[in-house]
């Protein structure tokens, strides 16, 4: 099984993302709640946005690693932003982050501002769809 990405050239360029993940048949669909900063305690932590996403990627890669799957099997990542304008702010502190966790393979993503999380300490959730062999 393998995973395509498409990045049309007419479109503007990528950076930190795919434009689309197309993915074989004959393959596991697994599909990654949201996480955030929470510890296995349940508390959230982390005071700055950057320091939050760290462990909510950490989470979300935790729980696909328990599925079997590594970081470049994500073929979706949503992002769910309380602030937009923190997260476009600390854009190039988060993609060193990704980079660091998660590697290179970007799947398809999107960041959507929310009002607020279900903790209302939570600055960043994540939440993914992976494609596995």
């Amino acid at each position: 099984m393998s995973l395509e990405r498409i990045n049309p050239a007419e479109l503007s360029p990528p950076a930190g993302f795919s434009h689309a993940v197309v993915a074989a048949a004959g393959s596991r669909l697994v599909m990654l709640a949201g996480q955030t900063a929470l510890d296995g305690s349940g508390a959230v932590v982390g005071a700055t946005l950057p320091e939050q996403f760290e462990r909510a990627l950490a989470n979300l890669l935790g729980v696909l690693a328990a599925a079997g799957g590594t970081p470049d099997r994500l073929a979706r990542v949503t992002v769910y932003a309380a602030d937009v304008a923190d997260y476009r702010a600390h854009a190039s502190e988060l993609g060193r982050i990704w980079r660091r966790l998660a590697g290179r393979d970007y799947p398809s993503m999107a960041v959507v501002g929310v009002v607020r999380l279900w903790d209302e300490q939570a600055l960043v959730e994540l939440d993914g769809i992976a494609v596995l062999d």
